[in-house]
């Protein structure tokens, strides 16, 4: 799919769309051994994902687990569309902004 809007203006069926043409081409690319073009594939999957989600949901003070990076937590500072800002817990405290679609509620 030629990208001719903006996630943010898609619907919620053309984001599906998007995802699926873009795991395909993920899919394909590691069966390549392209290692970079199969990052750059899953982290526009991860973005396309975040637009189909409530921004709401996620609460600035509350700590989230980070999908994909066992053991690592997100404490979110504010919240900016579809973006958290905040830091890594065990980290140097460098802010740093997530799509919310790679944050996962704590239990």
């Amino acid at each position: 799919m030629q990208q001719d809007k903006r996630y943010s203006d898609m619907t919620e069926f053309e984001l599906r769309q998007e995802i699926a043409e873009l795991k395909e081409k993920a899919r394909k690319a590691e069966q390549m051994g392209m290692v970079n073009e199969f990052a750059v594939l899953e982290r526009k999957v991860q973005m396309a994902r975040a637009y189909m989600m409530d921004p709401d949901s996620f609460k600035p003070g509350e700590i989230y687990q980070i999908e994909g990076d066992p053991g690592q937590y997100f404490k979110i500072d504010y919240m900016n569309g579809v973006f958290a800002w905040g830091y890594r817990l065990k980290s140097d405290g460098k802010e740093e902004a997530l799509p919310i679609s790679v944050l996962t509620p704590l239990k």
